[in-house]
């Protein structure tokens, strides 16, 4: 602590006690300024699956599971088509992607896709909610917010998730959006946001899209709706920061306690 005297030289009222909070103390209201606003006007809103809504692959790991995807390939004879940089990567989507940009449109990469479709649905049974994030739901589904799901990941796992919570009521099996096999269509193209926007009858303006990382962020801004971005951990977060989101959030309960009414 240190004390920074104004006027007299005593301890007297007028002096100024200066802590590392108060240091802190516009920052966190503008962040917290920026939230109120972004939930306040949101009418619709957008979410990510994996991050904001749950950690799809906490007992199946996404490493593993990008191991085992990489070692098909190789089994079927295109492993010429990964660099390292795809062999090495813990997210089993580049490796994906890798495959697509070199055979677009052929049976491997719809055989691969439908194969990664059944590892998420296999995980669903073992994904972890992300916390604080289904009593939002419910509450802000109840204030007459409208909810779709915009995912890479495919539609029937995130569906299967929503349904395994009980929140299939605000996400009507219309508003789910996934992976399809045109891997062109996958975030950061905004393709499954302005399908959902047009299919919710919302407005870009009135829009809110929730996500955990810089292709959510691009989509976003390409489909002209507001960004919040949600990450569990300080590297996470200082990604998605680097990546120009204004506003992140570290807890869901942050967001729960931003909505109109909340004590």
């Amino acid at each position: 602590m240190v004390r920074r005297p104004l006027g007299n030289h005593h301890d007297g009222p007028d002096t100024l006690l200066v802590t590392p909070e108060t240091t802190h103390t516009e920052p966190v209201t503008a962040e917290t300024a920026r939230l109120a606003s972004l939930v306040a006007s949101a009418r619709y809103v957008l979410w990510d699956l994996d991050g904001p809504i749950c950690r799809l692959f906490a007992s199946y790991r996404a490493p593993r599971i990008a191991g085992e995807l990489v070692a098909k390939i190789d089994q079927l004879g295109m492993g010429g088509l990964l660099a390292e940089q795809e062999r090495s990567s813990e997210d089993p989507h580049d490796a994906l992607r890798a495959v697509h940009e070199q055979r677009p449109g052929s049976d491997l990469v719809l055989e691969l896709e439908e194969w990664l479709t059944r590892r998420e649905l296999d995980a669903v049974p073992g994904a972890f909610p992300t916390p604080h994030t289904d009593p939002l739901i419910r509450t802000w589904w109840s204030y007459g917010v409208r909810f779709a799901i915009t995912t890479n990941n495919s539609a029937k796992a995130a569906a299967a998730y929503v349904e395994s919570r009980g929140l299939s009521d605000c996400f009507p099996s219309p508003y789910v959006y996934g992976r399809t096999p045109n891997l062109d269509l996958m975030k950061p193209n905004p393709h499954c946001l302005v399908e959902a926007i047009k299919a919710m009858g919302a407005v870009p303006s009135g829009t809110l899209m929730i996500g955990d990382a810089a292709t959510d962020l691009d989509a976003a801004r390409q489909a002209g709706v507001a960004f919040l971005g949600y990450a569990r951990n300080e590297h996470k977060e200082r990604f998605l920061r680097e990546a120009g989101a204004e506003t992140v959030v570290r807890s869901m309960k942050q967001v729960l306690d931003a909505l109109p009414g909340r004590p």
